[in-house]
């Protein structure tokens, strides 16, 4: 989801609570906070030598021992439109960072709109060769067995 379809979602459907679904099905607890919103910029060299760099919008999730907190569609409208001034092309892809048992980075897969909520549900993020082509390796999804060929092609670039 891009920061400008997460806008528009809270826009249209202001005055809703706004929860947090995880992969798993659980749910964020209802009294977590948006802790930071964040511009984030990675300049990275994959596997094949290729200069990349990615930009994204990440929303740092925390629960603290409030319990009664609880937050709305409008003040996190709010939240983001603070922080247009560094997040301002809205193309950029939303994550999530959440800690249970782990922090852990998150995509958003999706949401769903009941009478009383929108509900964001996230994905886990995978790696990924970058330059399977170089790698020697197959198309994506047609990854050998545990056991079978090493990964590395004639080029060694892993």
């Amino acid at each position: 989801m891009t920061l400008q379809e997460l806008k528009s979602l809270l826009g249209e459907h202001s005055g809703l609570h706004f929860r947090i679904r995880l992969p798993d099905g659980a749910a964020v607890p209802l009294s977590f906070h948006v802790t930071e919103v964040g511009r984030i910029h990675k300049t990275f060299l994959d596997c094949g030598g290729t200069l990349r760099e990615a930009i994204t919008c990440q929303l740092q999730v925390w629960v603290g021992p409030d319990f009664d907190h609880r937050i709305e569609t409008r003040k996190m409208a709010a939240i983001l439109d603070k922080a247009k001034a560094y997040l301002s092309d809205e193309s950029m892809p939303v994550e999530v960072e959440y800690e249970d048992r782990v922090i852990s980075q998150y995509t958003i897969s999706g949401y769903e709109v009941s009478d009383e909520a929108v509900i964001l549900e996230l994905a886990h993020k995978h790696t990924e060769c970058l330059a399977p082509e170089l790698c020697g390796l197959p198309p994506i999804g047609r990854l050998p067995a545990i056991g079978a060929a090493p990964c590395c092609g004639p080029a060694g670039c892993c």
